[in-house]
C-alpha cells in the first residue's frame, strides 16, 4: 500500500510541483489550494502525511495545523513557509509540527525529511500494535460477579499510593491483577519491576532487591542497582512474598519504613520513590504462627487486600478465557486456527482447573496443537488434555450424603446457588425462569444461608 500525501498550499505551482515528485517516489497524492478544503479532505481521507504553507489568504497554516492536529494528535504534518521566522518555527513546533521547509524548496532534502517521517510514523504504529498486543496477554478477561467485583476493586485502589497484598492460588493471575493496578496508576509510564521472590535462592535475593557494590562478594564482579532502583518512581511486584527468607523480610520492611536502600558492601543510602505490590498463594497469617512471616512486614504490605479466585469459583468465564485463548495463540502465536464447539466448552466447564487459568491456557495450546480437525469438540478436549469432572457421575461430594433428606437438601441448595450464580444473583429473573414464586425463593435462600461471593 502506497503512502497517501496531502499537499496544501495557496501557489499552484508549489501544488504541481510537490505533486509531481511525490507521484514519482511512488506516493498517492492530493492537492488544496487552501486550509478550510484541505482540512476537509484530511478528516475524510487520513493522509498519512500533510505538507501544509504557513501563509495562505484567510485560515493560515498555523491555524489549520491547529485544527488538524485536533481531529488527529498523531497528525504528521511539514510546514512551508517562504519566510520562516523563529517564532512562526517556535510556534509550529509547539503546535506539533513535524518539521519546516523554507521555500523554494529542495528535493533532496524533501525526500530526506519524507523517509524519516514515515519511518517515524511506521515505528509508532509498530509500537501501538505491540503495546496492544502486551495488553491483550494480561488483559483480565471475564464477565462472573467475582471478576467485576475484583475489577472494580482494582479500578479504586490503583489511582491511590496504597500497597495491596494480592492473594490467591497458583495460575490465578495474581501478575495480572498487578499489571493492571499499574497500568491505571499514575505511575503507568514509569517501570513494572517483577520480582519472583521463589524462583530466586535466598542466598542471592538481597543482591537482587536491594544491588551490590563490587568486590562485596564472591561473584560481584562490577556494582549493581537492585529492583528497588530500577523500580524507581514506578510499581515494584514482589510475587510469591510469602517464600521470601526472614532476612531479606527485615531489610524489605526497612526500605519500606525510610524509603531508602542500601547496596550490600555500600555504605551510601540511595533516596527511592516505588510503590510495592506483593502476591502469594500462601496464608501468611498462618506463616505468621509458624514464625515464617514478619508480622510487621505484613501489616505494611496488606493496607488493602485484593483476593484472586480460583477458575472453578467462575466456571462461566471459562468460555470467554478459552477463546480468548484461542484467538491469542492462532492469531499472535501461529497455532493452528480451530473452533471449539459447544461440547467442548461444556467440556472445559466441567473441569475443576486445580492449576487455574495458567492450566487451561496450556490445555487450550495444546489442544490447538494436536487437534485432529479444525473443528474442536468435547471429546478432543477430554482426549488431549485430561480434562475430567472429579466425579464422573456428575453427583460430586453429593453421593457422600448418608441420608436421602441431606441429599436432597444439599442438591437443592447447589442446584439453586448455580441458578441464582447464572442469573447473577437477580432474584426476580431466577424465580421466573425456575417458575417459583419469589417468596418461596427467598425462603429456601434464608434457610440454606445463601449469599452473594465478594
Amino acid at each position: 500500500m502506497s503512502h497517501r500525501i496531502l499537499v496544501i498550499d495557496d501557489e499552484q505551482g508549489i501544488r504541481a510541483a510537490l505533486g509531481q515528485l511525490l507521484e514519482y517516489e511512488g506516493y498517492e497524492v492530493r492537492s488544496e489550494s487552501n486550509a478550510p478544503a484541505g482540512i476537509a479532505t484530511f478528516e475524510k481521507w487520513r493522509p498519512h502525511l500533510v505538507f501544509l504553507d504557513v501563509k495562505m489568504a484567510g485560515m493560515d497554516g498555523l491555524e489549520g495545523l491547529r485544527r488538524i492536529r485536533q481531529i488527529d494528535p498523531a497528525a504528521s504534518v511539514v510546514m512551508i513557509s517562504g519566510h520562516a521566522t523563529i517564532q512562526t518555527a517556535v510556534e509550529a513546533t509547539q503546535l506539533g509540527a513535524y518539521d519546516i521547509l523554507e521555500k523554494p524548496l529542495d528535493t533532496d532534502r524533501i525526500l530526506v525529511l519524507l523517509r524519516n517521517a514515515l519511518q517515524h510514523l511506521s515505528l509508532q504504529e509498530e509500537n501501538a500494535r505491540l503495546r496492544e498486543t502486551i495488553e491483550s496477554r494480561f488483559e483480565i478477561v471475564g464477565k462472573s460477579y467475582a471478576i467485576r467485583a475484583l475489577t472494580s476493586q482494582i479500578e479504586k485502589v490503583a489511582v491511590t499510593p496504597a500497597r495491596i497484598l494480592i492473594t490467591g492460588e497458583n495460575g490465578t493471575g495474581k501478575e495480572l491483577v498487578a499489571r493492571a493496578i499499574h497500568r491505571l496508576s499514575p505511575r503507568a509510564a514509569k517501570p513494572f519491576v517483577e520480582v519472583n521472590c521463589a524462583a530466586i535462592p535466598s542466598e542471592l535475593i538481597e543482591s537482587e532487591l536491594f544491588g551490590h557494590v563490587k568486590g562485596s562478594f564472591t561473584g560481584a564482579v562490577a556494582d549493581r542497582t537492585g529492583k528497588f532502583e530500577q523500580a524507581d518512581k514506578g510499581t515494584l511486584f514482589l510475587d510469591e512474598i510469602g517464600d521470601m527468607s526472614l532476612a531479606a523480610q527485615a531489610k524489605v520492611l526497612r526500605v519500606l519504613q525510610d524509603g531508602e536502600v542500601t547496596r550490600i558492601g555500600g555504605t551510601k543510602a540511595h533516596r527511592v520513590d516505588v510503590r510495592v505490590l506483593a502476591a502469594t498463594n500462601k496464608t501468611l497469617e498462618e506463616e505468621i504462627a509458624g514464625g515464617r512471616f514478619r508480622e510487621d512486614l505484613f501489616y505494611r504490605l496488606n493496607v488493602v487486600p485484593l483476593h484472586v479466585p480460583p477458575l472453578r469459583d467462575r466456571r462461566e468465564d471459562i468460555p470467554l478465557l478459552a477463546q480468548h485463548f484461542t484467538n491469542l495463540l492462532s492469531q499472535r502465536e501461529g497455532a493452528a486456527i480451530r473452533t471449539l464447539d459447544s461440547s467442548a466448552m461444556e467440556a472445559l466447564q466441567r473441569y475443576d482447573w486445580p492449576g487455574n487459568v495458567r492450566e487451561l491456557r496450556n490445555a487450550i495450546e495444546r489442544v490447538l496443537i494436536l487437534a485432529a480437525g479444525p473443528r474442536v469438540t468435547g471429546a478432543d478436549i477430554t482426549r488431549l488434555t485430561g480434562a475430567r469432572p472429579p466425579d464422573a457421575s456428575g453427583l460430586g461430594s453429593l453421593l457422600e450424603c448418608t441420608t436421602y433428606d441431606e441429599f436432597k437438601n444439599a442438591a437443592e441448595r447447589a442446584f439453586l446457588l448455580h441458578k441464582l450464580r447464572e442469573m447473577d444473583w437477580n432474584v426476580s429473573e431466577t424465580a421466573r425462569v425456575l417458575d417459583m414464586p419469589r417468596s418461596n425463593l427467598y425462603k429456601k435462600i434464608e434457610r440454606y444461608g445463601l449469599a452473594r461471593e465478594g
